[in-house]
């Protein structure tokens, strides 16, 4: 079996100027993870339509799901939902339940939609909704790409609503190994552990503790006795 792949798509020039440091990628990454979803790529791109639209064209040829956070807002530039629209060269629309979600958030239900809170219930033609506990404003999903706001409240309880009901894989498993020597010294034999477990991946991640280099090894796969094998070899290399 293998398993689904997936994308983020990051949208804010908020985040490219470093005003925002996100945190919406590394929520999902673990959530994808633990579900086998394959994160295959995380881009980071501006309020320009664009870009967006040639940067989700790209992404939903090229994975089984594209996620995008960001820019479905109230404001001039919460752009995302006008170019998801285009790139899928469907109408875009104001729809009847978007609005009654919106409307539940506030004490005067409907009397209380402005036009700009409205600009939170435009919707691609196609799209299903995605529920917003948080807020009310939804996110949407269209073909293969599910599109969630950008505050990391509402990003996160989106994604806990949207993944169940997405078709998973086969979960990763994780070890580590904490080496105490530099990677120089432990690369060839690493490289010659890596090569005896094909169906494995390795990870090597240096750090300086104290003075002293050493390096944290990963081992993922789906194989548990694999990796306890993989481990025992690792820590030959410390005896």
């Amino acid at each position: 079996m293998t398993n689904p792949t997936a994308a983020i798509m990051l949208i804010g020039d908020e985040i490219l100027s470093g005003r925002t440091q996100d945190s919406n990628g590394n929520y999902l990454a673990k959530a994808l993870f633990a579900r086998g979803i394959d994160l295959r790529e995380i881009r980071v791109v501006g309020d320009v339509a664009e870009t967006i639209i040639a940067t989700l064209n790209t992404l939903r040829d090229a994975c089984d799901h594209v996620f995008t956070s960001g820019g479905i807002g109230p404001t001039h530039d919460d752009i995302t939902a006008d170019a998801v629209a285009a790139a899928f060269a469907v109408p875009l629309r104001e729809r009847d339940d978007a609005l009654a979600a919106l409307a539940k958030n506030y004490a005067g239900g409907m009397d209380d939609l402005t036009p700009a809170r409205r600009r939170m219930a435009r919707v691609p033609e196609g799209a299903r909704l995605i529920h917003n506990p948080v807020s009310g404003a939804p996110g949407f999903s269209i073909g293969n790409v599910h599109v969630m706001a950008g505050v990391p409240a509402v990003f996160c309880a989106m994604v806990d609503g949207l993944l169940p009901g997405l078709a998973s894989g086969v979960p990763l498993l994780a070890e580590s190994l904490r080496i105490a020597l530099p990677e120089s010294q432990i690369a060839t034999p690493l490289a010659a552990i890596a090569a005896a477990f094909p169906d494995l991946s390795f990870g090597s991640y240096p750090f300086i503790r104290d003075g002293r280099f050493g390096a944290d090894i990963v081992v993922r796969g789906v194989d548990k006795a694999q990796i306890s094998a993989a481990l025992a070899r690792l820590r030959e290399i410390t005896a």
